[in-house]
This record gives structure tokens, C-alpha cells and sequence, in this order.
């Protein structure tokens, strides 16, 4: 027997046990960085202080509303200071927040209102028409609008739903936050972009919220008092958990509304940005941004890239113009980054293509995440030997609760004891990840996940339409675009022109093709179409001519 054979009066008590949860960060840091600036946006400053007096009005606000704990209030907000509150504000009630992409189309945000029951939903005024369409085609209870009126973005309020605000006014500033009492309780639900028609609800818990925060924070090299730009929309993975993030560092989030290579020179040069994430497609708005665009800073800005694998060209033309550039890889069912492609000291004298060869990977565990393999179809990890290719694994704390209303899917996702994420890879002998395909059919375009499914059953209902299949070409600005395959029916005619206008009615822009070939798609003897052939085709278009 150990000598802690004994453990009586060892328990559990509140003198040394609390369910960790990410609204702990913003309660300490209004007590001890209580004028520290925590939010910018514009000629806006917002102190710890009054942030914490703000989220506190919001949850009083909510819960004088009728919303209890475990419901679901959205959002569809673009990167502006109320989103952020909102991260704090929802679940200070004991609420599930739903952060909704405002990119999507009203027909899949009436479905996620619907599906996630959303009791509330803060919408910004130019989203109003958005959110309206989407409340028209639901099934069952529609959520209570509540304008949010961006005033430092020149919005005016519509007049017609209860503002912001004034919702804020209705709240205590001395609310007691309904802080959890189990760790496992739903923070946030976030759904996929998806590989189906319909996506899927992720459920967050609030213990790996609040770990995901230390580990980006490790990853990212961090230190007290950063100043981070919300290049990451605030609605995708919960912008990979910054705005829980900063109040643990004391950090300053500066929110920017329209991604712009000037903005975020400009955010650099005049905020002093020390970090930001975004997508390989962010990397190359920087690089080749105009003069008139450009600023010039004295510090090394820290950025976490992710959505697509970026080119070793990227990395290598981005990092002279003062990026530190880091690879980071996860999905939404991971809170975010969940591998990084951690920098090595004996690395130090890598240039050029070597550097960015390297800094290419999609990388190793991050800390809090307990592994990422790469396994066979049987699920057994490959040979570390970089030529055996097998789906990546993971396991952990920072891995989703599951599937809302899916234990199927849930199931499917975890079989084996290890998160399935669909994506192909290889591991290096040290350990290194990198993807080489995408399963199921996936095209990352701009960081957003577009479903080929999806595209196909929009391009099928044309009536000109007989035959059709969607994969990825390569691009230069956006990594990949959609690329249509389309067999026509006998004596019917359609041009590229209108079927991409028929696409982007039914669609969110990323996700309509943006190139149609008409031809006969190859076959298998059972009719299954063959799309290796297709995705050949579709790169020899993107290859200069």
C-alpha cells in the first residue's frame, strides 16, 4: 500500500477545489487590471472595470428576460466590442452563447436558430434583413431580436427591435455571475461549416474553454499585457478563445470590423498590436498590400496562422515584414488550434525555403492537448516516417463534449477513443504532423470550410443541371475556390454566368464555384464519379498559362 493508502479528509471542499471555467480570467483581471484598457474599437476605450460592469448589466439583463441557465442565446455579430461582451455576458447567466457566422445564408441560420432554440439574439443592423429572412423560414419558437448598433461604424439603429443599450440599462451592475458548479457544463455551441448539408452543434464546456486559453497562450509566447486584433472572426471557434483569453493576461483586444491589409497595418502602427491569427489568405493581403497601405512598426507581431496549410512562399515572404509566423491546426470541435508547429532553438539558422519548409508543418500537440497521431483505418498510429499517410487523431481536455442533438455523429467522431478529424496527414520521426489531402470532399476556401455536398445540391437544382461534382482549385488569393463539374441534360442550355448566379442565391459567397466546366464526368463502372480526375483538372486551370 502507498503511504496515501488513507486518503480520509482529503476531499474535495471549497477551500481547494473550483470548476475552472474561462469567466474567472475576467473576474480577476476588473479586480486587479481594473483600469487596464481591455477593449478598443475605434476612438472607443473600454476599461476592465467597466467591461465587468457591462457584462455584469447583460447577464442581469438576460436572465430579467426570462433566459435561464442552459439556454441558448446567438449571436450575429461582426468583430465589434459587443461580441466580445457577449462571450461573458450569456453564460454570466448561466447561458449556452451561440455565436452564428454572418457569412452564412438565412436558410442555415434560420436552421441553427431553430435547432439550437436560441431564446435571444443579438444582431447588428446590417445584419437585421439577415437575421429577419432567417426567422421566416424557421420551424418553432424565433428568438427575440436585439439590435446591437454599431454607432463608431456609422451604423443608425432600425427602430424597430429593443437596442443594445438599452437592454444593457435594464441589468444590475452588482450581479452575481452564475459561475458553474460543474466544470463539464455547456459554455458555447458552435456549428461547422460541415462536410453535409446541414451542420453540425459543437459543444464546448467550460473546462476546456478555460485550458484552450493557457495553451494559446503558451503556443502564441505570451507575455503579461498583449494587445491582440481580432483578424479571427469572433464567431469561428469563439475567434479560437482570445476574447476569454486577455483578461487573464490583462491584454487589450482591438476589434476590427473589416478585415483590410490597411486596417491591420494601421491597427499595428497606432495600437501597437502584439498578436493576431487569421488564415493564409490574411498573410497575403499583408504581402501584397499597396504602399499607401503600408505603415511602419518597431516590434515583432506574433501570428497564428490556420484554415488551409500555408504556402512555404507565404511564410517566406511574410516574415521579412516583421511576422513571426507560427502554423496552428484544429477544427471547431477543438476550441481552435489544437496542434502548433512549435519553433525549435536548433532551428535558429534555418532561411529561406528551409525556414519556411519547416514552418509549413502543421505541427506537434499543443500543451493541454493530450496527443495528435496520425492513425490507419484500423486506428492505430502509422509509422512516424513521413510517407505513411492515416487520419489525424486527437485526445484531450480541448476536444468538444459532442454533437448537440446527435449522439450519432458524437459517437462516430469518437470512436475508438480518439476524435476522428477527417483530415489526412503524415508524421515525421519527430513527431511533426502534416496534412497532404482533405477527407470527405472539404475545401478550405479563405479559412471557411465550403461542403462540396452542399454546392453540388444547389447546382442540382437547376433545371439545366443532369450531372454534377464540386471539388477545390487551387488559388492564389483564397488557397482554394469551389470549381463545378457539370453535365447539362439533353437539349438544355445554361451558362457558367447563370449557374453562379443561381449558386449565389442560394449560397454563402465563399461557397459558390467560381468556375464551371461543362463536360461528361468520369465514371467508375458503377457510376460513382470520379473525382481525383476532376481535382487534376481543376489544378491544371489554376497553373498559369
Amino acid at each position: 500500500m502507498g503511504w496515501l493508502a488513507d486518503e480520509r479528509g482529503l476531499e474535495k471542499t471549497a477551500a481547494n477545489y473550483v470548476p475552472l471555467t474561462p469567466l474567472s480570467h475576467l473576474k480577476r483581471a476588473a479586480d486587479i487590471h481594473a483600469d487596464r484598457i481591455a477593449l478598443v474599437w475605434k476612438t472607443t476605450r473600454t476599461s476592465y472595470a467597466d467591461y465587468a460592469r457591462r457584462v455584469s448589466q447583460m447577464g442581469s439583463a438576460l436572465r430579467g428576460r426570462g433566459v435561464q441557465p442552459g439556454d441558448v442565446v446567438a449571436t450575429l455579430l461582426p468583430n465589434i466590442p459587443q461580441q466580445a461582451e457577449a462571450h461573458f455576458g450569456i453564460p454570466a447567466c448561466g447561458a449556452v452563447i451561440n455565436t452564428i457566422n454572418t457569412r452564412l445564408d438565412a436558410d442555415t441560420i434560420g436552421y441553427i436558430f431553430g435547432h439550437a432554440g436560441a431564446k435571444i439574439a443579438l444582431v447588428d443592423t446590417a445584419l437585421l434583413p439577415l437575421a429577419e429572412s432567417a426567422i421566416k423560414k424557421m420551424q418553432g419558437p424565433a428568438p427575440q431580436i436585439i439590435e446591437v448598433c454599431d454607432r463608431a461604424a456609422g451604423f443608425t439603429p432600425g427602430g424597430h427591435y429593443l437596442e443594445y443599450e438599452d437592454l444593457l440599462a435594464e441589468g444590475d451592475p452588482d450581479f452575481a455571475w452564475a459561475l458553474p458548479e460543474d466544470e463539464w457544463e455547456s459554455l458555447a455551441i458552435n456549428y461547422t461549416s460541415g462536410t453535409t448539408g446541414r451542420p453540425k452543434g459543437v459543444v464546448y464546456h467550460h473546462r476546456g474553454a478555460y485550458l484552450a486559453t493557457m495553451a494559446n497562450v503558451i503556443a502564441w509566447r505570451m507575455q503579461l499585457f498583449p494587445k491582440v486584433l481580432t483578424i479571427v472572426p469572433l464567431f469561428h471557434c469563439n475567434a479560437w478563445v482570445q476574447p476569454w483569453l486577455l483578461p487573464m493576461m490583462g491584454g487589450t483586444l482591438v476589434c476590427c470590423r473589416d478585415v483590410t491589409a490597411k486596417a491591420i497595418f494601421d491597427a499595428i502602427a497606432d495600437e501597437g498590436v502584439t498578436h493576431f491569427g487569421g488564415a493564409p489568405i490574411v498573410l497575403n493581403t499583408l504581402i501584397n498590400a499597396k504602399p499607401e497601405d503600408r505603415r511602419p512598426f518597431d516590434h515583432v507581431v506574433e501570428v497564428f496562422t490556420a484554415g488551409a496549410p500555408p504556402p512555404a512562399a507565404t511564410l517566406a515572404a511574410i516574415e521579412p515584414l516583421g511576422f513571426n509566423v507560427t502554423q496552428v491546426y484544429g477544427l471547431t470541435e477543438t476550441y481552435g488550434p489544437a496542434t502548433e508547429c512549435l519553433w525549435k532553438p536548433e532551428w535558429a539558422d534555418k532561411t529561406g525555403e528551409d525556414r519556411a519548409a519547416i514552418k509549413a508543418r502543421t505541427g506537434v500537440a499543443m500543451a493541454m492537448m493530450e496527443a495528435a497521431e496520425v492513425h490507419d483505418t484500423k486506428g492505430q498510429p502509422v509509422a512516424r516516417d513521413a510517407a505513411h499517410l492515416g487520419e489525424i487523431a486527437l485526445r484531450g481536455n480541448m476536444v468538444m463534449k459532442g454533437y448537440y442533438k446527435n449522439p450519432q455523429a458524437t459517437a462516430e467522431a469518437f470512436k475508438g477513443g480518439w476524435f476522428r478529424s477527417g483530415d489526412i496527414a503524415y508524421q515525421t520521426p519527430d513527431g511533426y504532423l502534416k496534412i497532404t489531402d482533405r477527407a470527405k470532399d472539404i475545401i478550405i476556401s479563405g479559412g471557411e470550410n465550403v461542403s462540396s455536398v452542399e454546392v453540388e445540391g444547389a447546382l442540382m437544382h437547376h433545371p439545366a443541371v443532369s450531372l454534377c461534382a464540386v471539388v477545390a482549385k487551387p488559388d492564389e488569393k483564397w488557397g482554394e475556390v469551389p470549381c463545378a463539374f457539370v453535365e447539362l441534360k439533353p437539349g438544355h442550355e445554361v451558362t457558367e454566368a447563370e449557374l453562379i448566379a443561381h449558386c449565389r442565391a442560394r449560397l454563402a459567397g465563399f461557397a459558390t464555384p467560381k468556375a464551371v466546366v461543362f463536360c461528361e464526368l468520369p465514371k467508375t463502372s458503377t457510376g460513382k464519379i470520379q473525382k481525383f480526375e476532376l481535382r487534376a483538372v481543376a489544378k491544371l486551370m489554376a497553373e498559369p498559362q
